[in-house]
């Protein structure tokens, strides 16, 4: 009986563990953990003062080039580092980012995005130790960038999530974070949002799909166009986003 007792408590101690993993899981994709998403539109502002969106239907196409731009680009970093969520990989993964990106305002979203997730990270999921110690680190080294995209894919691995999760879930956060740029820029209002969004939900899983599990070496652009707009927003005269 003591025995079956000690082993009802290590079963109950293994269900705690997993379902405050799954919180911790949830609260990565929350827009209200302040990482700073809404602060960029990938291009779109750009793209609406060059009249290359003014329409819902080029609203729908433009977010859809920045959904495969992503997958084509940034999952194979998401995707190496969610393997291997180690301080070596990290510092490896992000010097090779840094290099590949070319437009000077990617590069600083990027940037911008990942240290505050890492900073955040840091605090939240304090179960994870690692990631404040990684982060202690990386700030101590002066040369590590905190790119977004390798960042993301640490954290995940650090707190329990797999590599098609982890992508899928880079995805959906790019994708939600677009169309919440296309709402405050009044191209579509809150309702036709939710609705772009769900429409656009299944050529997002097509697009991971095909994109998903890459080395690193294979990261290219697909839509080179998105990256000119976007390398065009510290140009505008007023701008509400910064990027």
């Amino acid at each position: 009986m003591e025995g079956q007792g000690k082993a009802d408590n290590d079963n109950d101690k293994s269900t705690s563990s997993s379902t405050l993993h799954q919180w911790s899981q949830w609260q990565l994709l929350d827009s209200v953990l302040p990482t700073g998403g809404f602060a960029h539109s990938f291009g779109l502002e750009a793209a609406m003062q060059a009249r290359i969106v003014s329409t819902t239907e080029d609203l729908r196409v433009y977010v859809i080039h920045v959904l495969e731009n992503t997958a084509s680009l940034l999952l194979p970093f998401v995707y190496a580092a969610t393997k291997s969520p180690d301080a070596e990989t990290w510092y490896k993964l992000d010097k090779m980012l840094d290099a590949t990106l070319t437009n000077e305002v990617g590069r600083k979203a990027s940037v911008a995005q990942g240290s505050a997730l890492m900073r955040v990270a840091a605090s939240v999921f304090s179960e994870v130790p690692s990631l404040k110690m990684m982060r202690i680190s990386a700030l101590g080294s002066g040369f590590v960038a905190f790119h977004h995209a390798p960042v993301f894919g640490l954290v995940c691995g650090l707190v329990g999530f797999d590599a098609k999760t982890t992508q899928k879930a880079y995805l959906f956060v790019t994708m939600r974070d677009v169309i919440s740029a296309a709402t405050r820029l009044n191209l579509v209002g809150p309702l036709g949002a939710a609705v772009l969004q769900h429409q656009i939900a299944g050529i997002a899983e097509d697009l991971v799909t095909k994109w998903m599990n890459r080395d690193v070496e294979e990261a290219c652009q697909t839509c080179p166009l998105l990256d000119t707009v976007q390398g065009c927003h510290g140009y505008l005269f007023s701008r509400l986003f910064c990027s």
